[in-house]
């Protein structure tokens, strides 16, 4: 689509040539000779016009030749420019969002001006957030996800043909042996478990793939279930046969948005594979019917696999809405220093709708009444390994009701912090035919807010701030309310 891009920006210029020297289409044909249809068509990026021909626009129009065939837009423009000539057009399948290429090249083209101002708001908007590269791919991700209510039919497919391909069985806990043999004998994987714990500056990183040698380098510090993940991770990459990939875990940076977005498939998969769709439905079934919520059968059936409460969670994201048709759903991973009045909302995916909980960048403090944060301070004032806990939470503001399950687990790479996940379930009459213990009198209902600046919830014991926001509004709405009566006082 280079070609594209240059038709795209010649035109942009021509037309804002033109329009600069108040020249109809129609004018700028009768003054060079040209058919208004041929330099609608350069104008609209469909032709890119031929040597004698730019040099006729050039010599009618008063412009340097050379100013005629840059490729550099002025300020008014530049926002387009620098957006058509990045990577970010080029590296994301736009495709996975039913988009094609040239349907943005028209809309760009038919209204330039308009389309300047928006790109050069979201630019403003980017750097007021320090909003990075890295985070537009990731939150281009997580769209696809939600667009797709983060079910993977194809994915799920192709865990069924590896396992068996490989003699698997799904009925038994998955273990990181059984995986490792795999990736040396089927792969040629070396791998070595004790390399990164020598370096400090290594403290956060679980492996690191050295893909010259096909060496795998882990950390000491991983349990079983940390392990045996990464290993269906790596089992993906190569079964899948991705050339794009991310080479650390966690990772530290990426260039392209495919390295993302296999990222992506890679954990799916992993999931997909420790976590069997068949073994955590039938496990969620047995939950569901009971008419009161049984915590023991829950943890049990986390523990059924050998996989981290965050895995398992991120497995109900997947198979809720699929095999229970409860879509309307949100997952939440916060992290926490024991001690301090912070929480870090890490990771967030909300399906169907954006739904009441969700990050903020403005510093805001997060409601202190959501249970995801309550495991958080529970866990790291009785240092247990595992905190749960359930709620309903009612945000009155929205009118809506979830239900929410949260676990809290120690950070097994810093010391002294804590991290909770989340799934909340909106409660609707969906939700109710598929839950038999929402009416369970021993769930706890609490009523929320998203911040304590946001929030109207008065007497609040938890509050960590006022609620400005909400009372700025407020005197706004009286506002434009005194204004109205004095429009209607005065306008007759």
């Amino acid at each position: 689509m280079e070609e594209d891009y240059i038709k795209l920006i010649f035109g942009l210029k021509l037309k804002q040539i033109r329009t600069d020297k108040n020249l109809s289409l129609f004018g700028l044909s009768k003054l060079s000779g040209l058919s208004k249809s041929y330099l609608n068509e350069i104008e609209n990026g469909k032709k890119y016009p031929k040597p004698d021909k730019i040099a006729l626009l050039s010599d009618k129009l008063d412009v340097p030749y050379d100013q005629m065939v840059s490729l550099k837009l002025d300020k008014n423009l530049a926002p387009i420019g620098d957006l058509l000539r990045s990577k970010i057009l080029k590296e994301i399948p736009l495709d996975l969002f039913g988009i094609k290429e040239s349907n943005l090249i028209d809309i760009v083209a038919n209204a330039p001006a308009k389309v300047n101002a928006f790109i050069s708001t979201i630019i403003k908007i980017a750097q007021h957030y320090n909003f990075r590269k890295e985070s537009f791919y990731l939150a281009s991700v997580r769209s696809f996800q939600e667009a797709n209510n983060n079910y993977f039919d194809e994915l799920e497919q192709s865990v069924l043909k590896f396992v068996k391909a490989y003699h698997i069985d799904l009925n038994q806990e998955i273990s990181s042996k059984e995986l490792e043999e795999i990736l040396v004998e089927e792969y040629g994987y070396i791998v070595k478990g004790n390399e990164l714990s020598k370096y400090e500056a290594l403290g956060t990183l679980r492996s690191v793939f050295v893909p010259k040698t096909k060496t795998l380098l882990l950390t000491n510090e991983i349990d079983e279930s940390q392990r045996t993940f990464i290993y269906a991770k790596e089992l993906a990459y190569n079964y899948l046969e991705f050339k794009e990939r991310l080479y650390t875990f966690p990772w530290i940076k990426f260039d392209t948005f495919d390295q993302v977005l296999n990222n992506f498939y890679a954990s799916y998969f992993a999931g997909a594979l420790i976590i069997p769709n068949a073994k955590i439905t039938d496990r969620l079934n047995e939950i569901f019917e009971k008419d009161t919520f049984d915590t023991k059968l829950f943890l049990n059936a986390i523990d059924t696999f050998n996989a981290s409460p965050e895995s398992f969670y991120q497995r109900l994201t997947n198979i809720l809405p699929k095999e229970f048709n409860i879509q309307n759903l949100f997952f939440l991973r916060f992290t926490y220093k024991a001690g301090s009045e912070k929480f870090h909302l890490k990771k967030e995916l909300h399906l169907s709708h954006q739904h009441s909980p969700h990050a903020n960048e403005t510093n805001e403090h997060y409601c202190r009444r959501w249970v995801s944060l309550k495991v958080l301070k529970d866990l790291s004032e009785n240092k247990k390994d595992h905190e749960f806990d359930i709620q309903i939470s009612d945000y009155q503001n929205d009118g809506m009701k979830y239900l929410v399950l949260s676990s809290a687990t120690k950070d097994p790479f810093k010391e002294n912090y804590y991290r909770s996940i989340s799934v909340g379930l909106l409660i609707n009459k969906q939700l109710q035919r598929k839950i038999a213990f929402l009416a369970d009198p021993n769930i706890k209902t609490q009523d929320v807010g998203v911040t304590c600046e946001r929030c109207a919830i008065s007497g609040c014991a938890e509050r960590q701030a006022p609620s400005v926001l909400l009372e700025k509004d407020a005197k706004n709405k009286k506002i434009e309310m005194i204004v109205d009566e004095l429009n209607t006082k005065f306008g007759n």
